[in-house]
């Protein structure tokens, strides 16, 4: 099956990896230019790039349709997995990469108080992460959480290599449980926007403070735990 431009489902352009806007082809071209490096060493430099360029925010995030298109996301400069996720595999395509999203529950061990309000508990649906086609294999990609805020809560960065997986870490740097997987959703080519934010209402009816998709503003700005 091919989609636009008769590309393959995992390389073609959609509405929410829209990687031929301006903002994502600027974005690629600062930070893996097609003059330097591997398809790998381009594939890691755009890792780190949306890991620590573009900021981890809970409160506020913009869950609507055109809130969570790549090129929004840049223009917004923070978001949630979802965001982070979405702009890194259509950053990944830009460049020729094969890309997909990975949507998963997870309990966070490590949940501040004021985010187990929020969602109600310690249980987050459709967390998200990116899997990509590398040297022939699939390897999955989380650049969430940047550095300086995993220092902040004492757990170590998630690193990727293009080889093997980046995913949470079971246990923080003082050997308490941290994020626990509990339930894989699937991979897709796009984002299955429907799919998610009704599983997201179901699951957090307290995340969404509108009707338009948008997540609850709360005025405190203490960073959310990662």
């Amino acid at each position: 099956m091919t989609t636009k431009d008769h590309l393959p489902p995992d390389l073609a352009p959609t509405d929410f990896l829209d990687y031929r806007s301006a903002e994502v082809q600027d974005f690629v071209q600062r930070w893996a230019p097609a003059t330097v490096g591997t398809d790998t060493e381009r594939a890691i430099s755009l890792y780190y790039a949306v890991r620590e360029r573009v900021r981890y925010e809970v409160y506020g995030a913009d869950l609507s349709r055109s809130g969570l298109r790549a090129s929004r996301v840049l223009r917004a400069g923070s978001g949630l997995c979802i965001h982070k996720s979405v702009l890194y595999a259509a950053a990944l395509r830009a460049i020729g990469v094969p890309s997909r999203l990975v949507f998963a529950d997870v309990r966070n061990h490590l949940a501040s108080e004021r985010l187990r309000a929020l969602v109600g508990g310690d249980v987050f649906r459709y967390h998200c992460l990116t899997s990509v086609s590398l040297g022939g294999r699939w390897v999955k990609a989380t650049p969430v959480f940047p550095a300086m805020l995993c220092k902040l809560y004492h757990i170590a960065p998630l690193e990727f290599d293009g080889i093997t997986d980046s995913l949470h870490h079971p246990f923080d740097l003082h050997g308490r449980r941290h994020m626990e997987f509990l339930y894989t959703h699937g991979e897709f080519a796009d984002l299955p926007y429907d799919l998610v934010i009704n599983g997201l209402r179901r699951a957090h009816p307290r995340v969404f403070g509108d009707t338009d998709g948008s997540l609850l503003t709360d005025a405190r700005t203490t960073p959310a735990r990662p």
